[in-house]
């Protein structure tokens, strides 16, 4: 939900390292990941999420004591570097190299458009994995951006019931995509400047961008592609307080002794609980604020394991997320022997979208792109820059020149439309009832949702239904729910309806 849901952030902030997933494989780990298969050893014969028998004492199972073998790590490529006396200013100047920053560069230059992409490190590996639907990287040409795919997911509801989900997952290939990228942005000339960008100075027609290095860039438009973090986009002065909801994560890809996990399914959310039964505090908390368990099986003996919030606020105790991923894999029987990639994931999720327009164009995390009810973001954000760079096209492409709020409200435009906006109201909607769920309504409304036809639940996830197929889809799942599910949204989610209404209302006048 890269689950989950993932960050999509250039440089991220210093709480972040995924959603899903996460930094540097290193190189005992890539001859790890070039051997996975699905053929099953004698430690997976059994079924799905069984304990594994073991003799171990429990103090082998706390993986918190082991530390992660990670290293920094950057890619080899010839890169154009901004040079003073070559090109004094810019048509685009883009703020962040991550993958939303580098995938607009390379789509706005496809227009022959002059751009230059500004980082403190360009060439560095994203610290971030993440993982999305494969259907959505096939519809844009990113098919061979996979580290690793699954033909089907799954969700564990309870102990009792499972869901099968039809529609292949895989992990992004951080290394394969940011290349894939970077290699597109030098054919179409884009310029890279090794700095960090401390202040932008926005005029009417052209704005400056100053580097902590001492350079300075001029261009018609500034993107900000910076992360959540970001200090550059401005967001309405009245807004005291932004009421963001937010997803935590820890994660580690792991050497392990076995797990009970197929191999060729990725969990996309096990929300069981058995393995605080020795746990009352942490089960009674569980019981108020749920977490679930992502884990991507690579083979027997290497798996991506995530214990998520899917959205809390204020936000959960990290040290909390931990101790229930101990617990539940010591429930599950699974040793780690060593951690060759360990992540936290900070995302914050729905608040108030930027002020719209202004001098500064926004894309990515600060933008307000992330998925409110998921934390997805990776695949929306490949799929909307091309949108957002054809509209950069018709204002600065060819020998066009237009510029100051013309082109402000064109761009900003181009991304949140009238539509778009309608349509993250609901989400927000979905944020705030998943915010009121204990975990018993959480599995309650998973079970119904993925009862759904897979048109409705396909499509809420990726962000790609209709203000009609959205209304649709919540009688259907109104009509899917249990009882119990239809009386939390009635009794529990009135201020968030009747706030999505008088929203919905405004955005369509």
């Amino acid at each position: 939900m890269d689950t989950r849901f993932m960050l999509l952030t250039s440089p991220p902030p210093p709480t972040n390292t995924h959603h899903f997933l996460h930094s540097p494989t290193p190189p005992s780990s890539l001859s790890l990941l070039s051997t996975t298969h699905h053929k099953k050893t004698p430690s997976m014969l059994q079924s799905s999420g069984t304990r594994i028998n073991s003799t171990n004492t429990k103090s082998t199972w706390n993986f918190l004591d082991l530390k992660s073998e990670q290293q920094p790590e950057a890619l080899d490529i010839d890169l154009p570097w901004y040079n003073p006396s070559d090109r004094p200013r810019f048509d685009v100047i883009v703020v962040g190299a991550g993958p939303a920053g580098i995938r607009l560069a390379e789509q706005v230059s496809l227009y022959g458009i002059k751009v230059c992409c500004v980082d403190p490190d360009p060439l560095s590996v994203w610290p971030n994995n993440y993982g999305a639907w494969v259907d959505e990287f096939d519809n844009l040409g990113l098919d061979d951006c996979f580290d690793k795919t699954w033909p089907m997911a799954c969700v564990y509801v309870d102990e009792g019931r499972t869901k099968y989900l039809d529609r292949p997952y895989g992990r992004v290939g951080r290394n394969k995509l940011k290349r894939n990228l970077l290699e597109k942005c030098v054919s179409n000339g884009v310029r890279f400047c090794k700095s960090k960008v401390w202040k932008i100075d926005q005029q009417e027609f052209e704005s400056t961008v100053f580097c902590d290095n001492g350079v300075e860039l001029k261009g018609s438009l500034v993107v900000d592609a910076s992360g959540f973090s970001s200090t550059f986009t401005e967001f309405d002065h009245r807004i005291k307080k932004k009421n963001e909801g937010f997803q935590i994560a820890h994660g580690i890809l792991a050497e392990v002794d076995g797990h009970p996990f197929d191999l060729d399914k990725m969990v996309l959310m096990d929300w069981r609980d058995t393995h605080l039964g020795n746990e009352p505090y942490m089960r009674v908390n569980n019981s108020k604020i749920p977490t679930f368990l992502y884990a991507m099986p690579f083979d027997s003996n290497l798996i991506f394991l995530e214990e998520t919030s899917l959205v809390s606020r204020p936000v959960l105790s990290y040290i909390e997320i931990k101790k229930r991923m101990v617990a539940r894999l010591r429930h599950l029987g699974i040793r780690v022997k060593r951690i060759l990639e360990d992540e936290k994931c900070l995302i914050p999720m729905g608040g108030p979208l930027p002020q719209i327009p202004q001098n500064v164009m926004a894309i990515g995390g600060t933008s307000g792109v992330v998925h409110p009810s998921t934390g997805y973001m990776v695949a929306r954000t490949m799929a909307l820059a091309p949108i957002v760079a054809f509209a950069i096209s018709e204002c600065l492409g060819s020998n066009r020149m237009i510029r100051g709020k013309p082109l402000h409200h064109k761009v900003w435009n181009s991304l949140w439309t009238s539509e778009r906006r309608l349509n993250r109201e609901f989400y927000t909607f979905g944020m705030e009832t998943l915010l009121k769920l204990d975990l018993n309504g959480s599995r309650s409304f998973f079970d119904a949702f993925f009862d759904l036809k897979p048109h409705y639940w396909k499509g809420f996830l990726s962000s790609k239904l209709t203000p009609m197929e959205l209304a649709q889809l919540s009688l259907s799942l109104f009509g899917h729910a249990s009882n119990r599910s239809r009386f939390d949204i009635v009794t529990k989610c009135p201020i968030p309806l009747a706030k999505m209404i008088g929203n919905v209302a405004l955005e369509s006048i």
